[in-house]
């Protein structure tokens, strides 16, 4: 069986890794597998994951919209399925999903949704109702969905795209990270050791993923630190905003900020399954996050960490909560990375894949 993944673009996150993953693990279980993808652009930068992997790219690719380019992806993406001759063309994330389904493919197509536009400030007003609608129509063009999340699948469901029936749930497979030993950790990141606990922030740095709302949350706790990482389109902002407990630094190794800090926040506005908070519960990390996507699916509320509302006051409460009782910290951590690991392996997510794959193309 032969399969061509198409995604706009590999940048730093989980779903860089999620496909990673496919592309390293399927053909072990028979399955070519192909990975066409474009270029990141503007502040993002490339997950590193994608140098493990071989790469079909498509020059005219990347994630925002362009007729003109979108039109000569297309043609790109054509010649490339005419050399590939896959069985099944599986898509990811709606720009990748949008150019090959906007015309009629010679075999079936596959969609994953890692999360949605829905909620997305860059597709708010009529840019949200104009997805809705293009979603809708691409609908009938695919044979099956994929979510990440189950949440997802309901949220896109309420909005009358697709079918019950299309929709199969398959969680990411994650894998543990080593976390760099605290001292190491600090110095890496060039923050001082002065023993105080530390909340950890890591995402893209854009509307998304709400980082003003994590400064407004500083704000409102002096006497905590703070450790933003990431990089993107807000990056001069925030530092800019940044209150004096808040460190911004930019691009930086999970690894390292798992390593310093004490517990992880969220404040999305939008997400899929986060892999990174999966990430930080493999660590053994308590995280505090904005109840979004399916954040609640990664977080056992309360057991593993906090699933809060998006108003700052209430995530400084869940965070002072847990900064104030370390046995919880302990016993929320040590959760945590026994529940991720049965949850989010790479085994159960491969094996999902193979079956969803054999019940089309027999």
């Amino acid at each position: 069986m032969r399969v061509l993944h198409v995604i706009a673009r590999l940048n730093v996150g989980g779903t860089a890794r999620y496909i990673t993953q496919l592309a390293n693990e399927l053909p072990k279980h028979g399955i070519e597998t192909f990975i066409a993808t474009g270029f990141v652009q503007g502040a993002e930068v490339e997950d590193e994951s994608a140098q493990s992997i071989d790469l079909i790219r498509i020059k005219s690719m990347g994630r925002s919209i362009s007729p003109i380019k979108d039109h000569f992806a297309r043609k790109q993406l054509e010649k490339v399925i005419a050399q590939v001759k896959p069985d099944i063309i599986h898509t990811h994330t709606f720009k990748a999903g949008y150019v090959i389904r906007m015309k009629k493919q010679p075999v079936p197509v596959i969609h994953t949704f890692h999360g949605h536009l829905l909620d997305d400030p860059e597709f708010s007003g009529f840019k949200s109702k104009v997805i809705v609608e293009l979603e809708r129509s691409l609908a009938k063009k695919a044979t099956k969905f994929v979510t990440v999340g189950r949440r997802v699948g309901e949220e896109l469901l309420q909005q009358r795209i697709g079918t019950k029936d299309q929709y199969v749930n398959i969680p990411p497979g994650v894998v543990a990270l080593n976390s760099t030993p605290r001292t190491q950790a600090l110095k890496n990141l060039g923050i001082a050791d002065n023993d105080q606990l530390i909340v950890g922030w890591i995402a893209r740095v854009t509307g998304v993923k709400n980082p003003m709302l994590a400064l407004e949350v500083a704000d409102a706790m002096p006497d905590t630190q703070f450790v933003l990482a990431g990089g993107g389109d807000l990056l001069e902002q925030v530092k800019v905003a940044a209150p004096t407990n808040v460190t911004v630094i930019g691009w930086a190794q999970a690894e390292d900020v798992f390593g310093a800090s004490d517990i992880i926040l969220s404040t999305s506005e939008n997400e899929g399954m986060p892999v990174a908070l999966i990430e930080a519960q493999l660590a053994g990390k308590p995280v505090v996050a904005t109840d979004v996507g399916s954040v609640s699916e990664v977080l056992l509320n309360h057991e593993t960490g906090i699933v809060t509302n998006k108003n700052a006051g209430s995530i400084a409460l869940a965070l002072e909560s847990l900064l104030l009782d370390k046995q919880k910290r302990t016993e929320m951590g040590t959760l945590a990375t026994s529940r991720a690991n049965a949850l989010f392996s790479v085994d159960r997510m491969i094996n999902a894949h193979i079956a969803l794959y054999k019940s089309i193309v027999n």
